[in-house]
């Protein structure tokens, strides 16, 4: 269900936006980086979460952290995660194929700050199995509210 509603988003919205189906799972950070070839910071997560009762997702680095006092101060309230069956009833895409594109339910998207240090990244393309390629501004001028500093990079102190 997932991957047929962002196939059909991209062709409406952006065609130019390559899917890529790498014959592996593309669940979590690490299985797609190998996948792909990439390195993890460069897989681009979605988190579907609550922030003052309101669902939105952060788009992040694959290797960025939340940061719950940056989260606060960037949107306006504590963040909490959404579990597997409300990320999908909202979403309509399953943990592991999260993704910006093709929602079921119009939620608001926020891109993390720690996108902007690469020149492509790759987002789950609603389904375990695969991602699109695709420059962090292109994704912010496609869909997202804005850019907001809500992580902690694995460099960056506790």
């Amino acid at each position: 269900m997932g991957h047929k509603q962002v196939l059909d988003w991209l062709a409406a919205h952006a065609p130019d936006v390559p899917v890529i189906i790498p014959g592996a799972s593309t669940a979590t950070v690490a299985e797609a980086a190998a996948a792909l070839g990439v390195e993890p910071a460069r897989i681009a997560k979605s988190l579907a979460m609550r922030v003052n009762g309101e669902a939105l997702l952060l788009v992040t680095s694959g290797t960025a952290r939340l940061d719950n006092a940056k989260c606060r101060a960037a949107l306006g309230g504590k963040p909490r995660m959404l579990d597997a069956e409300e990320t999908l009833a909202l979403t309509g895409h399953a943990v592991g194929g999260v993704c910006p594109f093709g929602l079921k339910t119009p939620l608001p998207v926020w891109l993390d700050v720690s996108l902007q240090a690469f020149d492509t990244v790759f987002p789950a393309a609603g389904s375990r199995e695969s991602s699109v390629k695709i420059a962090p501004q292109r994704l912010a001028d496609l869909l997202a509210k804005g850019w907001v500093d809500a992580c902690k990079l694995p460099d960056q102190p506790v």
